[in-house]
């Protein structure tokens, strides 16, 4: 078995059972319930909040990382192949790299963080 971590691991999916799933929906989409969560408010607080750090605190190759492969739903290599960089590198951009036992770098840590510092339960 691979020593990579398996939080970052791609599972491919038959085509054919992509089917069950909802088009048009996204990671972060707010889904459209009938009855009313009383969670949902804070939902929606807590996605605004999201996108808000997305589009002002992460650097333009970050936000055009976490765009495509969150929200448009893109694998990595489909990412990378639009951007024009390596896999590799989305995967740095999304999820830092470890560097002396410690994860350096990476939107979603850059995200945490920001989320941690607003009071955003993620």
């Amino acid at each position: 078995m691979s020593s990579a971590n398996p939080d970052f691991w791609e599972i491919p999916v038959a085509p054919h059972k992509m089917d069950a799933f909802a088009s048009g929906r996204a990671l972060w989409k707010p889904e459209r319930c009938k009855t009313p969560s009383p969670h949902l408010e804070q939902r929606r607080r807590a996605v605004k909040t999201l996108r808000e750090i997305v589009a002002t605190k992460l650097t333009p190759r970050q936000r055009a990382c976490v765009h495509l492969y969150f929200f448009e739903g893109l694998t990595q290599q489909e990412v990378a192949e639009r951007l024009g960089i390596s896999r590799r590198v989305v995967s740095q951009h999304l999820f830092g790299i470890v560097r002396d036992g410690r994860r350096v770098g990476g939107a979603l840590k850059r995200m945490r963080k920001m989320c941690k510092r607003l009071g955003v339960a993620v």
